[in-house]
């Protein structure tokens, strides 16, 4: 039986467990994020400005259905943790099964009225004017490879719950080189516009489940399961909806957030202001991969080693990850204070969006050298299974603070109210957070 992987999370020094973990899951997020970003570069040049907002339009509804399958992987997973620690192996076998089931009977459910009423969808998120014709031709093809991303996220975090971070890169890598490759002959060779753009994105999804699958097929994983598992087990449900919720009512705001920016700019400044911000939400996604590895290198190790009461353990991995992630934060942050006009010009060279896109990105990096006080914050709370502290911290930042703010700030101050809303919210998320984490740690890691 494997435990070698899992067993070490409760042995060797946090340090070098937080930096082995952290560094895979961040080499994943990396090439995840590159991915991205060189997709839009790709679309931005090959097909032109109009359709990175088409994508832009597109993501919120095709990551909201595939963050089921990451909120039952990070709920199930926390579970996952806590069981192995606790030498429980039975029940992480059977959450495993759960989270398959569980999986495709919500992301097939989501994916079918998704398509049925997509002509009504894509306005809703600012495909309007322009926008729509490539939006709904991303959309359509997209839509039918969300299951498989939905699966291959929630199965990364099955990988990284017991311990092998290696094997969770590489399945976060496959899909990004896939999808770089095949933009190139899709779009760039065979010519085929958004269409290309889209099967690029969807096989690339395809290639990612292809791995997974053999990694739990192959004896690699320690969660050998057998068709009894699949089997719905009313108080695991319980356990994975109450943690798993906190994901997703994270990918939830985050939806939100994009329906409200691309409505909102869209008034105020119409295509060239979605663009901006589609080209601003790229870099939110590529620039915080640190900060985002050492958050999911911590979970498993909080996770693991509470759930084997080494509680001084736990308080040491959580003083780390704060302080390894506000330091890469500050790091962040400085290289977007200063090239903030040199990286707007690697996705376009439309002179207009050039001249609107840097001032914008400063404002919404402000924050960024403390924000991830704010999400290593949150995470502990997941990781030790506490969901509803979890659910309100997680919440905090976008959902409590920063609607508010940006459907107030800009009736004052235009565009800039919006851009300014983001270091406010990231402020004041980080500091309700800081509060509750302390108070925690006093009462419970003694």
């Amino acid at each position: 039986m494997q435990r070698k992987e899992s067993a070490e999370l409760g042995q060797k020094p946090i340090s070098k467990l937080l930096i082995g973990q952290a560094v895979p899951a961040s080499i994943g997020i990396l090439v995840m994020s590159l991915n991205i970003l060189i997709d839009t570069i790709f679309v931005g040049n090959w097909i032109g400005p109009i359709a990175i907002a088409a994508i832009n339009v597109v993501l919120p509804v095709s990551f909201f259905i595939a963050a089921l399958g990451m909120a039952i992987g990070i709920g199930g997973s926390s579970i996952i943790s806590r069981a192995l620690g606790a030498n429980d192996k039975l029940k992480a076998m059977k959450t495993f099964g759960n989270q398959i089931t569980l999986t495709l009977i919500l992301t097939i459910g989501m994916v079918v009225p998704g398509l049925i009423f997509m002509d009504s969808i894509i306005p809703t998120f600012g495909g309007k004017g322009d926008i729509f014709d490539p939006a709904k031709i991303y959309y359509t093809v997209v839509l039918y490879g969300v299951p498989f991303l939905a699966l291959c996220m929630m199965g990364n975090t099955v990988i990284r719950a017991e311990g092998k971070p290696r094997f969770a890169m590489i399945a976060m890598i496959i899909p990004s080189v896939g999808n770089l490759i095949l933009d190139y002959i899709l779009i760039n060779q065979l010519n085929w516009g958004m269409a290309g753009a889209a099967w690029a994105t969807t096989a690339s999804y395809l290639c990612c489940f292809a791995y997974i699958l053999w990694f739990f097929l192959s004896g690699k994983s320690e969660l050998r399961i057998s068709r009894t598992h699949f089997r719905l087990d009313v108080p695991i449900l319980k356990e994975i909806g109450s943690l798993g919720a906190v994901t997703l009512a994270r990918q939830a705001v985050v939806s939100i957030v994009y329906l409200l920016m691309n409505n909102i700019l869209f008034k105020l400044g119409g295509e060239t202001s979605i663009t901006v911000y589609a080209i601003i939400a790229r870099m939110l996604m590529f620039a915080l991969f640190p900060v985002l590895g050492v958050t999911q290198g911590f979970l498993p190790i909080a996770g693991f080693n509470y759930g084997a009461e080494k509680y001084q353990r736990v308080r040491k991995s959580i003083n780390l990850a704060i302080l390894y992630s506000c330091t890469l934060g500050l790091a962040i942050f400085a290289g977007i204070m200063f090239f903030a006009e040199d990286i707007v010009r690697i996705f376009t060279q439309n002179e207009t969006i050039i001249a609107e896109t840097p001032s914008a990105m400063r404002w919404v990096f402000a924050a960024t050298p403390i924000v991830a006080l704010q999400l290593i914050g949150a995470a502990y709370f997941q990781a030790i299974g506490k969901a509803i502290p979890a659910f309100l911290l997680t919440l905090s930042r976008q959902g409590f603070i920063f609607i508010p703010l940006v459907l107030i700030l800009p009736k004052f101050y235009g565009e800039t109210g919006v851009w300014v809303s983001f270091p406010l919210a990231d402020l004041l998320s980080t500091i309700i957070t800081a509060y509750f984490l302390n108070r925690e740690i006093v009462r419970t890691l003694k």
